[in-house]
């Protein structure tokens, strides 16, 4: 259980400094020959705060509920 919170923490930490990441895809359009025309698409994925508060939130609730192990 320990190690759900301590990823939850990361990611939610992670999403709410970033708030989003972005990607290049290449798609090739036309092929003539060894000579290949490309484009190229830069996007950009959002991720709102709400997400990363609730996950920071959820795994520092899981971290401080998982309490100490016995033997």
């Amino acid at each position: 259980m320990r190690v759900v919170a301590i990823v939850l923490i990361v990611l939610g930490a992670l999403a709410l400094g970033y708030q989003g990441f972005t990607y290049v895809t290449r798609d090739t359009v036309a092929q003539v020959g060894p000579v290949e025309v490309a484009t190229e698409r830069q996007r950009t994925v959002w991720i709102p705060p709400v997400v990363g508060g609730i996950a920071l939130t959820a795994g520092l609730l899981l971290f401080l509920a998982g309490g100490k192990r016995t033997v």
